[in-house]
């Protein structure tokens, strides 16, 4: 005993003891006989290895969790706040401390039906009728001044003297007879399981006993060696409690017949050996250690919340971290949770919110279970606990977590999400520099996003089967003077398309250039971040345009095919970056990449004025691209009012042909274009087409008009200029036409 106590923390006892004694606590003695009763010997059989599907996997998560890194104090709590995030730490820890304090209430009421005798005896010898609260307040005032004057050390104390007692009242139990027992036969499996439609009501009675098994987590923080009394106090504690389990439910079941099982609350009384004594001692021991257990872990609980400034008021947290003498006791965290305790003790029922408790309870088991499946699931090289589960469990307990919510209580169960989610978003509104849950969340998203490379590149038949999408790259050094070129990367990835945009810093790779790489990187997230797009940025080091070009039409996409679109932008006022592109047109053409090329101006878009597509005779290889990039482009929200219109210069002798050709190709490929809005042109040697555009879609959003490779090499920057009425302009040259069904 002396060395579990001394200054260098507690060893494994206390983590088993609290976890075994909240276990075997209330619900065991108060409503077991009734459990039995109600569905018989194999119907509470099953509500146990049901819950246990949830308990054992936990119990398996926190073991693993806790052989991977320290858990400091705060237990449960600060696994998934280091997992998840503070934010989302904070949300589950602050429901699982309230919990915790409730608890306490909820032995100490429970305890008072120990001395049921004694209200019986008043009531029939002078005619009164006691309130509870006149055994459960003076207990929860002793039990208060127990831990705030000796601390966890004289709980642990406690702890052991009354675990004795709940040990010795059991094996009385077992040893008792009844008449019952004597007279009855051997009941199987088969002839023993009735009122199955009340199966989870009663689960949802019996569940509460289950929620002991992470109780002395709590003690993290004051444990010599977390990583191996955790895993071992918390594993050995819910299998050796599964198998009281089991064995009790047999002796309720073979000794009192099931009228008497459901009819009376203390049916253990009449079965153990002095019974009228020791089950009542064993009421009183086992909800007064589960009442002790819940006292040392909520206000470790809560002491760690307040350390990570979870709680708005700065004097709050400052107050309630504060710990006192060398082991750092909780003091006014205790005190806090004893007055909380105290107040529904008072009230005299906690039944209302026992539902909501095992919810939040049922909350924290689902997330250690995530946790632990996540960390397997993302193969993070830095996860190494020397216990091992294995991902199926824990997904097993995760999944078992959630569904047991909603069969218990769907109420209840969606009040707890809301409750949480309504805290979850307080919390990020007064903590707003703290990240999120991605961090756990990146190494499954990475492992998720290779395999999904490795199948995509091993399939390569995948985007003839399902149809052509863009995957854009783009690559430019004005992206902090103009942000067209990433606005038509957003629009483009935004929902049917992939989008990266490169920002070129032209030079050498080398210790500067790396830094003003990493500087302007978190600039570009930034950027992306206010924009809330869905584009992927990076920055490229070269010492040329030209070599960039040729980097970066080598990259892989990160959807996990090809790049298959390469844009490029230029400033129709300054165009000096036009020249760029027609020098390495020839390159990009090599990569086998559709073009397009953005001509922007100064000018905001009018994005209500629509899409105006240009078709002439020379784009029968450009109209489809040109079409579905359009169709696109409109379904970013931006583009939400507004509409395409299509614009064909064709031969007059054609003319109605390539009108019903496009009303045909607009229907076929069910793309929401009307007919109203195709406008057919005919094509005129004395006027300029260029005339005719500056004339027709001076207002447009924005003018789309195709252009072929050999226009490129033989007209050069001419091609692109001239268009100075219109706003901006995409330029688009499909590599090969594309199918539109």
């Amino acid at each position: 005993m002396n060395k579990l106590l001394n200054k260098k923390g507690f060893g494994t006892g206390p983590v088993f003891f609290t976890a075994i004694s909240t276990i075997l606590g209330a619900i065991l003695f108060l409503r077991f006989g009734y459990a039995v009763g109600t569905l018989g010997f194999a119907g509470v059989i099953l509500i146990v290895i049901t819950g246990h599907l949830v308990t054992i996997p936990t119990a398996l998560a926190i073991s693993e969790i806790a052989t991977n890194q320290r858990v400091e104090g705060g237990g449960e709590y600060y696994i998934i706040s280091r997992s998840f995030g503070l934010n989302i730490g904070a949300t589950i820890g602050i429901a699982l401390y309230f919990s915790q304090a409730i608890s306490i209430a909820f032995y100490v009421i429970a305890f008072t039906e120990a001395f049921e005798p004694l209200f019986n005896f008043v009531k029939e010898n002078y005619d009164i009728i006691l309130p509870r609260q006149v055994i459960s307040i003076p207990s929860m005032l002793l039990l208060s001044l127990l831990i705030l004057k000796k601390g966890a050390n004289m709980g642990v104390k406690a702890l052991y003297f009354v675990v004795g007692i709940l040990f010795v009242s059991l094996i009385l139990f077992f040893a008792g007879k009844t008449e019952y027992s004597t007279q009855s036969h051997i009941v199987t499996f088969s002839d023993n399981f009735r009122n199955f439609d009340n199966f989870f009501v009663v689960f949802a009675i019996i569940f509460p006993a289950f929620t002991g098994m992470t109780a002395g987590v709590g003690l993290s923080g004051d444990l010599k060696n977390p990583g191996k009394s955790i895993p071992l106090g918390t594993t050995v504690a819910t299998v050796f409690g599964m198998i009281i389990y089991f064995f009790i439910i047999w002796k309720l079941n073979i000794s009192a017949s099931p009228e008497d099982l459901v009819g009376n609350q203390l049916i253990m009384a009449k079965i153990a050996l002095y019974g009228t004594i020791i089950i009542p001692l064993g009421l009183a021991a086992s909800t007064l250690s589960s009442a002790l257990g819940s006292i040392m872990v909520a206000p470790r609980t809560l002491q760690a919340l307040a350390k990570d400034r979870s709680f708005p008021v700065m004097f709050m947290n400052k107050s309630l971290a504060k710990g006192k003498g060398e082991e750092n006791e909780p003091f006014n965290a205790s005190l806090l949770t004893c007055l909380i305790a105290l107040v529904f003790v008072a009230l005299g029922n906690v039944n209302a919110v026992a539902e909501v408790i095992s919810m939040f309870f049922m909350v924290t088991y689902g997330s250690l279970n995530l946790i632990s499946f996540l960390n397997h699931f993302g193969s993070d090289p830095s996860y190494r606990p020397t216990f091992h589960s294995k991902w199926y469990i824990s997904l097993l307990g995760f999944l078992m977590s959630v569904w047991l919510m909603f069969k218990i209580n769907s109420f209840y169960a969606l009040a707890a999400f809301a409750l949480m989610v309504l805290l979850y978003l307080y919390i990020r509104n007064y903590h707003k520099e703290r990240k999120g849950f991605e961090a756990l969340f990146r190494g499954a998203l990475f492992q998720l996003n290779r395999n999904l490379q490795v199948f995509v590149q091993r399939n390569n038949q995948l985007s003839k089967i399902s149809g052509w999408r863009p995957s854009a790259i783009c690559v430019s050094s004005t992206t902090f003077e103009r942000e067209k070129a990433f606005d038509l990367l957003r629009w483009i990835s935004y929902r049917y398309g992939f989008g990266t945009y490169i920002h070129l810093i032209t030079g050498y790779f080398s210790n500067s250039t790396r830094k003003s790489s990493e500087k302007l990187m978190k600039k570009l997230i930034e950027r992306a971040n206010e924009k809330n797009g869905n584009v992927y940025v990076d920055t490229i080091i070269s010492p040329s345009y030209t070599s960039a070009i040729a980097q970066i039409i080598q990259l892989p996409s990160v959807s996990g095919m090809d790049n298959n679109m390469i844009i490029f932008e230029f400033d129709k006022e300054n165009n000096k970056n036009l020249k760029q592109f027609v020098e390495n047109y020839a390159l990009v053409n090599a990569g086998k990449y559709d073009t397009c090329v953005i001509g922007t101006t100064s000018k905001r878009i009018n994005f209500k004025n629509g899409i105006h597509i240009w078709i002439r005779s020379i784009d029968f290889e450009n109209a489809n691209l040109m079409i579905l990039l359009s169709y696109i482009i409109m379904g970013h929200p931006e583009w939400k009012k507004s509409k395409v219109k299509i614009m064909d210069v064709c031969k007059e002798e054609v003319k109605e042909e390539t009108k019903t050709n496009l009303i045909n190709l607009i229907q076929g490929g069910r793309l929401p274009i009307s007919e109203n809005d195709i406008e057919i042109l005919i094509e005129k040697p004395d006027i300029n087409i260029k005339d005719i555009i500056n004339e027709k879609s001076a207002n447009a959003g924005l003018t789309v008009i195709g252009f072929r490779g050999e226009q490129v090499q033989h007209r050069g920057e001419e091609l692109f200029e001239g268009y100075d009425n219109v706003g901006d302009v995409l330029f688009v040259n499909a590599y090969h036409s594309k199918e539109i069904n």
